[in-house]
């Protein structure tokens, strides 16, 4: 595939890929879990995203191919490791895809009010418009998520500065919203700390198109390390002005509870501006997914781990094309039966066993003495930590459908990875260069077994 991303367009799309949905729902969903004292939450979330986000843009440096964690731990351990890797990763992407889908309609009809079949109708073509830039090539993909990326911050930095001075003008107002903190006690915080994590999650999908990525190797940990900053400072500030400006109980009750806040703020405005915003970030983040997710498939089917139609690029446009159309179809039909809270909590479940494979892979990916990458040795024991908890806090619905659905996948990595098993060993034995390889090495044996005699006749000699 073509080399057509730049470090710029890779940081855009990994604030692109984690700043989306998210940031517009997640605010209404753990007001009611844990009140004001969510801001805690999106700071230790923030925290830990950092730290896998850290272990991805070291596991590239050292493994710059296309695939992400697949790549990485498929390196490090074995196929069959990287295979469920990649799986439950696959599985994780392909359920955020209808979220994005969701959150669209939802801020869509401040404007137009849609009933069922509308909705399912207004998805559908976000998905599939969405598919369809994709398939066009990466480079388009690219520079429709460099404009999203950049519209989509305008307004929420809008909103920081306009709450910012409005705590200034009136603090009443501030304290008196932040006023219980932990209404509800810490009973939900890891129930919150799922919701609020999947809020950042979008990093490891810079990692994935490796081999359209100019430079890698230099590019993929830059863009990471520069665009979990820009995340970090804007969902901070974002959710401190949320939470002075609208009550809790306040928020619980919306799906929209940006549109509240910029009401709050700016009057019908700021309503117009934060609905019109949220619909360029929902897609500009989608947009960013489908590109990632579906070069999780190619690097899994190229790799005889996936079938084989997902390794299919389009002879012009040069994209995986096969992928983008079977994960649009997937998350349409999601985007038609699901719900907000359970798509995340069920994608943070698979998201969190990807990771923690990734983690472990770090401990043998890692080199001592490499300059530049510092905390080598901590990180990977704080990735595992981190995964091994946010596994735990998931429902146990999730446990137990996630466990079952990561395990599906050994099935499916029986039937394929023979097949590649078999034609690799083939190749080897019947490959000109591998006929060469043996007979040099029969020579070399040849020798080294006359040296021993000669040594050994010697030493009984003397």
């Amino acid at each position: 595939m073509k080399r057509d991303l730049s470090d710029f367009d890779l940081t855009n799309i990994v604030v692109g890929a984690v700043v989306g949905s998210d940031i517009y729902i997640a605010s209404a969903i753990t007001a009611g879990l844990i009140g004001p004292f969510s801001i805690v939450v999106w700071i230790v979330a923030g925290a830990a995203a950092t730290v896998l986000a850290m272990i991805f843009a070291y596991s590239s440096y050292y493994v710059p191919r296309v695939g992400g964690s697949f790549a990485f731990v498929s390196t490090a351990f074995d196929d069959f490791y990287g295979f469920l890797a990649g799986w439950s990763m696959w599985i994780a992407e392909v359920l955020s895809l209808p979220v994005f889908a969701l959150t669209f309609a939802n801020y869509l009809q401040y404007f137009i009010p849609l009933n069922s079949p509308q909705q399912l109708l207004v998805k559908g073509a976000f998905l599939f418009g969405l598919t369809s830039v994709n398939i066009f090539g990466v480079k388009a993909a690219g520079r429709l998520n460099d404009v999203l990326t950049i519209i989509k911050l305008s307004p929420l930095l809008l909103i920081v500065i306009f709450g910012i001075g409005s705590f200034l003008y009136n603090p009443s107002g501030l304290v008196s919203n932040y006023t219980p903190l932990l209404p509800a006690g810490l009973g939900n915080f890891g129930t919150a700390l799922v919701l609020v994590f999947w809020a950042y999650v979008g990093f490891e999908l810079g990692t994935l198109p490796a081999a359209e990525v100019k430079d890698p190797k230099r590019t993929i940990p830059k863009a990471l390390i520069a665009g979990m900053s820009i995340v970090t400072v804007f969902y901070l500030s974002t959710n401190f002005v949320i939470f002075g400006t609208v009550s809790s109980p306040r928020l619980t009750q919306t799906l929209v509870p940006l549109v509240l806040v910029g009401s709050a703020l700016l009057g019908t405005t700021g309503a117009i501006i934060i609905s019109a915003d949220a619909l360029v970030s929902v897609s500009g983040s989608d947009e960013s997914g489908m590109l990632g997710t579906s070069r999780l498939a190619y690097a899994m089917s190229i790799d005889g781990l996936f079938p084989k139609a997902f390794s299919r690029v389009h002879p012009r446009f040069k994209t995986p094309y096969i992928a983008l159309i079977v994960q649009g179809v997937l998350a349409w039909a999601l985007s038609a039966f699901s719900g907000l809270p359970g798509l995340i909590s069920f994608s943070v479940f698979n998201l969190a066993f990807s990771f923690l494979l990734v983690s472990l892979s770090f401990f043998v990916l890692k080199k001592r003495g490499e300059k530049g990458l510092h905390g080598q040795r901590v990180l990977p024991w704080l990735g595992v930590g981190i995964c091994l908890y946010l596994l735990y806090s998931t429902s146990f619905f999730d446990k137990i459908a996630g466990a079952v659905l990561i395990l599906v996948g050994v099935p499916l990595y029986i039937y394929f990875s023979p097949k590649v098993e078999a034609n690799d060993l083939k190749s080897l034995f019947t490959s000109e260069e591998a006929v060469l390889a043996r007979n040099l090495q029969r020579r070399n044996r040849f020798l080294a077994n006359l040296v021993r005699l000669m040594a050994r006749a010697y030493r009984r000699l003397k």
